[in-house]
């Protein structure tokens, strides 16, 4: 996993493009936990980006206690997930970018809900054994 495509992913999703260290953190979590296909699409990503420095290029801020993404961050995370540029040489290629690539927010509401879930069940356990007992 690419962690500075990670959080320029993390941050975009968020309003404002404004997320609290604890935030990003769990966030970062849920996706390195999430499988591979993370993992390679973060690489990809990065590919197109090799020398990617967030905060010496000016594309996330630290800002009370959090980060934020700037529209420079925008721009370059725009760039990583544009179509390469042998597809824009070809004609007839397709200028679509795959839904896999869009889906970050997505993806981060899935994962949230299906931890809220797992918590939830352990909290019922925990209640369930604890009456028992």
């Amino acid at each position: 996993m690419n962690f500075q495509v990670t959080v320029l992913k993390i941050l975009v999703s968020y309003p404002d493009g404004f997320a609290v260290m604890a935030d990003l953190k769990r966030d970062m979590a849920i996706l390195a936990t999430s499988g591979r296909e993370w993992a390679d699409r973060t690489r990809r990503l990065a590919a197109r980006v090799p020398d990617l420095d967030l905060f010496s290029q000016g594309l996330v801020e630290r800002l009370n206690g959090g980060w934020r993404i700037t529209d420079k961050g925008r721009a370059v995370l725009d760039f990583m997930e544009g179509r390469p540029v042998e597809a824009q040489a070809k004609p007839g290629a397709s200028a679509a970018i795959p839904a896999s690539e869009k889906a970050t927010p997505r993806l981060l509401a899935r994962t949230r809900s299906a931890r809220s879930r797992r918590l939830q069940r352990r909290r019922a356990a925990r209640e369930k054994a604890s009456a028992k007992a």
